[in-house]
């Protein structure tokens, strides 16, 4: 490696704890503790620890009279709810494998993973999940028995387990070691067709040991509370239930995005966790409803002294020195008649947020910061059980990924590249020994970003390997600051970068109808009534070019976006455009408009 830095890890593994030790071990030292809180028709309901424990157990015995032995594979098709927590637990307790596949997951890509990982037994959240899996059942050639959760499932295999014995579970339990696989996650395949990742209990332990130590004021301290809104088929939504257990937090669970400002009052959680588009639709609905009057004028001036106080404050961290005054004066009284509002969005008691999943924008990051509420932005892989790294608490630096999590290793290659080593490095690729080999080199995992490691030991992502744009002039350019910066618009969706072998950087860019036309109202314009009129909507096309104007402010000349265009369309799951976790498949997107691309963007030159 040409750069390498390393965290020693504070909680040392023997190889025998697994992942319902971790429920376990919290339930016998803080057996009343409000552990989950869900929300159903009568409000919000919760379980002990060891209520959820007794739970856990229950289902895994049911498990066990349904035959399901220790290697088998047992899927979930459902959003986040505690259900979809307790089979998972249940599932891996008896060293069954739990595969997760994504609610909008198409038949074909659940008949893929089914047949892929073997699975046996299935449980689908409703009737449409329970239609989309007999649509292929036939194609399934493993799969026996499938469960309906909204059908009462969970009490079905209950009613099974209740002839199992205590002795037979804890027997069974006893017998999974950390060396066991706990389950198979498929990638969201941005770049191909989705690859189950191996992940050991080990894997899963190490990382939640000593990532909960690692963040021990954010998840070890009495009374942290998190509401986990994101999809549980996502790895790093599971890990974060583990932590739950591992520290002092009570989980709470919802997945509803319509409610979640609500849900956020309701519960009032001291840190939460989200993909940085949460956190711009918040700026951008907080600065749509200040409005232009006078409001709107405080909010803007608001915003600027928060972005700021956070650049001096960052400064001053670096080289000892001090806010100025007037600054310091500015942001006090700000933070008295507008960012405490703004902070209790989330509730009230919000300490902390972390950002992960995709590059958070550096002005987003300084508002929140500047705001009272700091981003700490994180950087992991499925391949590493999600994280590992993380800005601290104390001293963090925006615009880097923070600092290894105790026990991991990162290093950068040759070529630049980021790679990873530690206990939570999975297995291999499953029924993929090629790609085992040739992505995990000597321990080192290969991310495919490209990074740096400060003179601190904080890393830095500056590009992804593979959507590495070279321009004809020779060029290279990393995508990712333009995109996250030109998506921080109100009106923006998505924004694709493209110029590969081409003249000049280019954008694909589509609109979010909805935010759009708040963002107009908001402006005292008219609404629009589709994606075809935001396209040619003046107004809104000024504010995408002084998004991109933003952009490449960021960059060098030959980086910057020269040329845009305006879809009239949404690049979504279903049309095979983005990822279930919402990620654009860049090669897709360019080949669907090509013609554009090549006809439109970059006209060919007349002859002569």
């Amino acid at each position: 490696m040409r750069k390498e830095t390393h965290r020693p890890a504070i909680v040392d593994v023997t190889g025998s704890e697994t992942i319902f030790s971790i429920l376990d071990d919290r339930a016998n030292r803080a057996p009343d503790d409000s552990l989950v809180e869900y929300k159903n028709a009568d409000g919000w309901q919760s379980f002990s620890a060891a209520e959820f424990r007794d739970e856990v157990v229950a289902l895994a015995k049911g498990l066990i009279a349904k035959g399901v032995k220790k290697g088998d594979a047992v899927s979930i098709l459902s959003h986040t709810r505690w259900e979809w927590t307790a089979l998972d637990m249940a599932i891996m307790a008896i060293g069954a494998l739990t595969i997760p596949v994504y609610e909008t997951n198409s038949a074909a890509q659940v008949r893929s993973i089914f047949n892929d990982s073997r699975v046996t037994l299935a449980f689908a959240e409703d009737d449409g999940q329970r239609d989309k899996i007999e649509s292929v059942r036939d194609q399934c050639a493993y799969l026996k028995d499938v469960y309906v959760i909204d059908l009462g499932a969970l009490d079905t295999i209950k009613t099974f387990g209740r002839g199992v014995s205590d002795d037979e579970f804890r027997e069974r339990a006893n017998a999974v070691t950390g060396s066991d696989l706990a389950t198979i996650v498929y990638t969201s395949g941005s770049t191909g067709t989705p690859k189950g990742i191996e992940l050991t209990h080990t894997n899963f332990y190490s990382i939640v040991a000593n990532g909960s130590e690692t963040m021990f004021d954010v998840v070890m301290k009495p009374g942290r509370r998190l509401l986990l809104f994101l999809p549980l088929a996502h790895v790093f939504a599971r890990y974060m239930q583990f932590v739950c257990f591992y520290g002092n937090v009570t989980l709470g669970l919802s997945s509803n995005l319509k409610t979640i400002l609500a849900d956020f009052n309701a519960f009032k959680p001291t840190f939460i966790l989200a993909v940085p588009r949460i956190f711009e639709k918040v700026y951008n609905a907080a600065s749509q409803k200040a409005g232009q009057g006078a409001m709107g004028r405080i909010f803007a001036r608001s915003a600027d002294v928060a972005r700021e106080w956070s650049r001096e404050q960052q400064q001053a961290q670096e080289t000892g020195g001090r806010i100025p005054l007037w600054l310091s004066v500015k942001h006090f009284v700000y933070s008295r008649i507008v960012y405490r509002k703004i902070r209790a969005v989330f509730g009230g008691n919000v300490e902390f947020a972390i950002s992960g999943g995709a590059p958070l924008d550096a002005s987003i990051a300084h508002y929140f910061n500047g705001l009272g509420l700091p981003l700490l932005e994180g950087y992991g892989m499925t391949e590493t059980c999600a994280p590992a790294c993380v800005n601290p608490t104390i001293g963090y630096k925006i615009g880097t990924i923070g600092l290894p999590m105790a026990g991991m290793s990162f290093g950068i290659d040759d070529d630049g590249e980021l790679c990873i080593k530690g206990d939570s490095v999975c297995a291999g690729y499953h029924n993929h020994p090629e790609i085992t080999t040739q992505q995990i080199v000597d321990g080192w995992l290969h991310t495919g970003d490209l990074g740096d490691i400060d003179a601190d030991g904080f890393i830095k992502l500056t590009g992804r390997k593979k959507d590495l744009i070279i321009t004809a002039g020779g060029k290279n350019v990393s995508p990712g600051i333009l995109e996250a910066s030109v998506m921080s618009s109100p009106v923006v969706a998505q924004c694709v970068v493209i110029g590969d072998r081409k003249p000049f950087i280019a954008a694909l860019i589509t609109i979010d109808l909805a935010d759009a036309n708040a963002w107009l109202t908001s402006q005292g314009a008219e609404p629009v009534a589709d994606l075809d009129e935001a396209a040619r909507n003046p107004i809104i096309r000024a504010e995408v070019e002084r998004a991109v104007d933003t952009a490449n402010g960021l960059v060098s000349r030959a980086e910057s976006i020269r040329k845009f265009e305006i879809l009239p369309d949404e690049f979504t799951e279903e049309n095979g455009m983005t990822t279930p976790s919402m990620k654009a498949k860049r090669a897709v997107i360019v080949e669907h408009y090509r013609d554009l691309i090549d006809k439109v963007i970059y006209v060919p030159r007349k002859k002569k």
